[in-house]
Order: structure tokens, then sequence, then C-alpha cells
């Protein structure tokens, strides 16, 4: 499995920036957050994307994901922290127009990178009315984002979330089966799905074959707070495990936005934790 680093952890510095330091860390691929301040759908101009290719391409750095999962950057002022609106489940029409419209700009990106996959939010349970109406409203926005999708070639990621309205892998699931389209899948957070409860073992199982990408953090405490692999509580041999056993090739890509304001130190101890961690278990 290949490592990657999000550009969320390094939100005081520009992206290309970011990128340069996520190279030099030594991991084969980035997460570029689709948000405020790194790129932003909509209002990154075609030379800049350009650009943003060029660079990649002379770091020799793949994309593991563009991470569409927040848009901040709508709100003025900025919100203090992620708010998960616009969100695709909005019962406010212009909301979730404008959310469906900017993830479709996110994947037009995707394509012209090479990037095989982004990641999307469901937003808050409340969003569109009840959780129920909610969920039919994420259906149907998820339809339309899947079609562009499709005919572009890049793969959509649900990222399932505690306290949001998709927040099991079961729901995630079921969401898949309503949508009927062979690029939905899901963006595995396992900090996430550690904090629900669920085995290593299960959502791996029930996603084979849809897992576009793997957020990869540690948790201590049962606190929705990430921290570097090896330094909380979940038993991340066991998800590596697991990986294998599915014969998961993408990537593991550390998130740590957590970490602002010490992004390469925490990535430089996250890498060499997981590669020690991924050759024990080949080992074993």
């Amino acid at each position: 499995m290949k490592l990657a680093y999000s550009s969320n952890a390094y939100t005081q510095t520009t992206l290309p920036q970011a990128l340069e330091s996520i190279k030099k860390l030594g991991f084969e691929g980035a997460e570029i957050l689709c948000d405020h301040p790194h790129l932003f759908p909509g209002r990154a101009n075609s030379r800049e994307i350009t650009r943003l290719g060029g660079q990649l391409a002379a770091l020799d750095l793949q994309i593991s994901n563009l991470n569409v999962n927040t848009a901040n950057g709508y709100f003025d002022p900025l919100p203090p922290e992620n708010v998960f609106e616009p969100s695709l489940s909005s019962r406010n029409g212009q909301f979730r127009e404008w959310r469906i419209g900017y993830t479709l700009e996110a994947i037009a990106i995707a394509a012209r990178l090479g990037a095989s996959c982004i990641s999307v939010t469901s937003g808050h349970p409340g969003s569109g009315g009840t959780p129920a109406q909610g969920l039919t409203l994420f259906v149907d926005s998820l339809k339309q984002i899947s079609a562009a999708a499709e005919a572009q070639g890049v793969n959509v990621g649900i990222e399932y979330e505690p306290g949001l309205l998709v927040e099991r892998a079961i729901e995630v699931a079921e969401v898949i089966d309503r949508v009927g389209s062979d690029r939905l899948g899901v963006n595995l957070d396992i900090g996430h799905s550690y904090l629900n409860g669920e085995p290593p073992e299960q959502p791996i199982r029930l996603l084979a074959g849809r897992i576009w990408n793997v957020h990869l953090e540690d948790i201590a405490g049962g606190k929705h707070y990430h921290l570097i692999p090896g330094e909380g509580e979940m038993p991340l041999a066991r998800y590596l495990q697991a990986l294998r056993s599915i014969d998961y090739d993408r990537f593991l890509t550390v998130e740590l936005y957590t970490y602002a304001h010490m992004p390469e130190l925490a990535g430089q101890r996250s890498y060499d934790y997981l590669r020690k961690l991924d050759g024990d278990i080949c080992h074993d």
C-alpha cells in the first residue's frame, strides 16, 4: 500500500509549499484540500490548475484524493471550525445546488490532474429536515454527481463521520445501493469507524472493492481528535491486515489537520511509524 499525506495539515502554508514538504518527507502521494486556503473549486483558474499539475509531475507526486469534504471558504468570515454546509443534503435548494456545482467542478479538476477520486460528506442529520428526508436529498445529489463522475472517469468516495447524516459503514453501503453507480464508493476514515465501535474488519469487508482512499490517523479516549499514528489507542495493525486481506492497493492517506502548527514533524513521525508497521505486517 502507498502512503500519502493530506495537505489539510498545512493550512498555515500555501499548497505549493505543502506539496514540496510532503514530497521531502518521503510520501508517494498527497491529498489536496479542496477548500480554503488551498484549492477551492470554482475559484482556481485554468492557469493555476496547469501550474499545479506541472508541480506534481516535477515532484513525481501522485494525488491520493481531492478532499471535497468541506466548503468553509463559502462563508465570509470563515467559520472557526468545519461546518459541513452548504451540504449535499440541505433542504435549502440554493445551498444544495451550489454544493453540487462545487463538487462537479472538483470532478473536472480531478480529471484534468489525473486524480482517481474525490471525497464528499453528507451534511448534518437535520440539514434536509428529518434524517430520512436528508438522505433522499443526498441520494438525489449523488445521482447527479455520479453521472458526471462516470463521464469523466473519476471515483467519488463518501466519507462517513460520527455526528453526520451518514455516519456508519452500513449507511454508506445503503447509499451506494440507492444511487446505483459503479463510480460511487467510500473514502474510508478508519478513525471515524473506530469511534463508531465498528470492528476493524467490518467496514473493510463490507465495502471491499469500493474503497477509493483510506484516511488514517490515531484516536485516544474516544475523542474525535486526530492524533499521529502510533500515539493513540487504535489497533492500526489490524486495519492494515484487513486491508491486505482484500488486496487493497490504493493509498493510505495520513490526515492530521489537527497538526497545522507542526505539519512536517507530525508527517515525519507518521511516515516512519507506518513504514515500520507495514513492513512488520509484511513479514508476519
